[in-house]
């Protein structure tokens, strides 16, 4: 793949952000369970520090998944095309895709954080915060652009070399 290099490194934090918070999120849960079924005295903070991990989970997965092109939509509707039509229906997804990562989840992700931020909201047992936990809303967008961007060179490479289909990993 041509950029290998460049998105080995992007890979690696990705898997490390998305261990990590996975991680904190079943010791969180079977910290909540224990508290709530030995002990008789649930824990509120593990209850929504376990909702903003199941968030994170999920949209720096989606990331990562983007990145390794096995998100579903990725290839359903052009695998059977060949040539001009697969050239634009591949640009057409990963434009729509990169569109949406960057008006929805980078520009309005970060104007959520801000806000949230300026208004000082705070999690109810956490103590923190949420701009904070936020955050992860522009990050993930900006995975995603960054995938995405990646992929729309590639296609055209593929496509100028007489290669139909992308090569994924």
């Amino acid at each position: 793949m041509m950029f290998e290099s460049i998105k080995r490194p992007v890979n690696r934090i990705l898997e490390l952000m998305v261990i990590l918070c996975m991680t904190a999120l079943v010791v969180a849960v079977v910290w909540q369970v224990f508290s709530r079924y030995v002990l008789n005295d649930p824990s509120t903070t593990t209850d929504e520090l376990a909702r903003y991990l199941m968030i994170h989970v999920g949209l720096l997965g989606a990331a990562y998944t983007t990145g390794l092109k096995r998100h579903l939509a990725i290839d359903l509707f052009s695998a059977n095309l060949k040539g001009a039509p697969k050239l634009l229906a591949d640009l057409l997804y990963h434009g729509v895709i990169a569109g949406f990562a960057a008006g929805i989840m980078i520009y309005g992700g970060l104007n959520l954080t801000m806000n949230t931020l300026r208004l000082g909201q705070v999690a109810s047992s956490l103590g923190v915060k949420v701009g904070y936990f936020y955050i992860v809303i522009p990050l993930s967008g900006l995975f995603i652009c960054f995938y995405s961007l990646l992929n729309i060179i590639e296609t055209f490479k593929n496509h100028n070399n007489g290669s139909d289909n992308e090569v994924t990993q």
